[in-house]
C-alpha cells in the first residue's frame, strides 16, 4: 500500500519531533511497564520488554527512565501504573476508513470519550467492540534500514520464517519491510539481525482489505483524525485501512 507506506515514514518524523518535545515518553514509559508487568524484569527472556526498550532508546528515552519503568511494572516502586489495562477500541474515519486503536490505560471512561471526541471532531465516530476488529490481522514486522541484496534478503527471510517481504524507503533510505506470524517475531528478528541493521521491530494490525480515499477534504479530515487520536496520552497506536495516493499526502504533509 503506496499511502501506508508513504504515511508510515511521516509518523515516524512526527514521533522523531515529539520525542524531543517528552511527548512520547508517556507512552514509551507505559509500554516498558506493561511489558515488565507481563513477561518480568528481566529483558534478556522477555522479548516484548526487550523490543519496548529498544523503541525507547531509538527515542531518545533516558536510560533512569527506562530503568524506573522496568522497575515499576516488576512491582518494585508504587505508582498507579498497576491499574494499567490494554484496551482495543474501534471506529470509523471519513471515507469510511476502518480504524484499530490500543491503548494503555489507568481510566476506561476517560479514555473512550476523549477518543470520542477525536473521531466526532474530524467525521469519524467510536463504534462498538468488533463492528472493524474482523477487517485486521495481526502481524509481526520487522523494518530494515540500508542497502539490500534482494537475493540474499530473500534467502535470510525463509531461514528466519518470515511470510512476505517488501523493498521500500525508510526514512526516505533504502530499506525493507519484513512480515511474519507474531509466534516468529522473536526468531524472525534475531535472525535478521544477524545480517542486516534491523530499524524497528513491533507487533502491528494489517488491514485485510483497503478504502481509497481520493477526495482531498476527506484526506485532510482523515489524516488530522489519525493525528488527533495517536496525540492521546492513552493511545498506543492507531491503525487503519485507509490507501491514499503519495502525491495527496505530500501535498498536504
Amino acid at each position: 500500500m503506496a499511502g501506508h507506506s508513504k504515511w508510515a515514514n511521516i509518523k515516524r518524523q512526527k514521533a522523531r519531533v515529539d520525542a524531543v518535545k517528552g511527548k512520547i515518553f508517556a507512552k514509551l514509559s507505559r509500554e516498558i511497564i506493561v511489558a515488565a508487568r507481563t513477561g518480568g524484569a528481566d529483558a534478556e527472556g522477555n522479548f516484548q520488554l526487550r523490543t519496548a526498550i529498544d523503541k525507547a532508546k531509538v527515542a531518545g528515552f533516558p536510560n533512569e527512565n527506562i530503568e524506573r519503568a522496568i522497575a515499576k511494572g516488576a512491582g518494585a516502586l508504587a505508582g498507579d501504573s498497576d491499574n494499567l489495562e490494554s484496551i482495543r477500541y474501534e471506529g470509523y474515519g471519513p471515507g469510511g476508513v476502518a480504524v484499530l486503536i490500543e491503548a494503555l490505560t489507568d481510566n476506561r471512561n476517560r479514555t473512550a470519550a476523549d477518543l470520542r471526541a477525536a473521531f466526532s471532531k474530524n467525521g469519524g465516530n467510536l463504534g462498538e467492540t468488533g463492528c472493524v476488529g474482523w477487517m485486521f490481522e495481526q502481524k509481526g514486522e520487522v523494518w530494515l534500514r540500508g542497502p539490500l541484496n534482494e537475493e540474499d534478503l530473500l534467502e535470510t527471510c525463509l531461514e528466519g520464517g518470515a511470510e512476505t517481504y517488501r523493498l521500500t524507503e525508510v526514512d526516505e533510505t533504502a530499506g525493507a519491510e519484513v512480515l511474519c506470524d507474531p509466534a516468529a517475531l522473536e526468531s524472525l528478528s534475531q535472525t535478521l539481525q544477524q545480517h542486516y541493521p534491523v530499524f524497528e521491530v513491533e507487533l502491528r494490525w494489517m488491514p485485510q482489505n483497503t478504502v481509497e480515499v481520493s477526495d482531498l477534504d476527506q484526506v485532510r479530515s482523515l489524516l488530522k483524525m489519525m493525528d488527533a487520536l495517536e496525540d492521546l496520552d492513552d493511545v498506543q497506536s492507531v491503525t487503519a485501512n485507509f490507501e491514499i495516493a503519495d502525491d495527496l499526502i505530500a501535498s498536504i504533509a
